[in-house]
């Protein structure tokens, strides 16, 4: 009688193989920032915030592209991205694919935009000067706001 895959498996069977495969997963982890290390030794920086590691096995590097033209621009780089990343100790690299990922193109502009608004500028202590000599001579309503935007340069 056939092994039914989809039956259910005792919780011992799965969690004992739990640890190898997080190992394996954190091998591969390790694995790719190392590739992406030599990416960016290799591409400029413009072309780095386009594309990344996708994966490596069996001699074959993917790359994601961001759009159809940084993919373009990447095949055109094909050859000689090869032979950068043979001369940085990948030597058994034989091929490079490359691919486009509108999903990993959003992922890194979201990344951006986090680091942008974690980088929120501040006002400074003469725009604080500013703000108050304005709104003593303004209407109440308007006075009272800009007071209050002023105060922000405490924090």
């Amino acid at each position: 009688m056939a092994k039914n895959r989809f039956a259910p498996k005792p919780l011992g069977d799965v969690l004992t193989n739990l640890p190898n495969r997080l190992q394996q997963f954190s091998n591969k982890n390790q694995e790719n920032k190392q590739l992406q290390n030599l990416l960016e030794q290799i591409l400029d920086q413009n072309m780095l915030q386009k594309c990344t590691i996708a994966n490596y096995q069996d001699g074959t590097l993917v790359l994601n592209a961001q759009s159809a033209a940084v993919a373009m621009r990447l095949n055109y780089m094909k050859m000689s991205l090869l032979s950068d990343f043979r001369r940085l100790g990948l030597p058994e690299l034989c091929q490079i694919k490359i691919q486009t990922s509108p999903r990993s193109a959003k992922n890194l502009q979201a990344n951006q935009q986090q680091q942008q608004s974690q980088e929120k500028k501040r006002l400074t202590k003469s725009a604080q000067q500013s703000l108050l000599e304005v709104a003593q001579h303004a209407p109440d309503s308007l006075r009272l706001k800009l007071e209050k935007l002023a105060k922000l340069a405490d924090r």
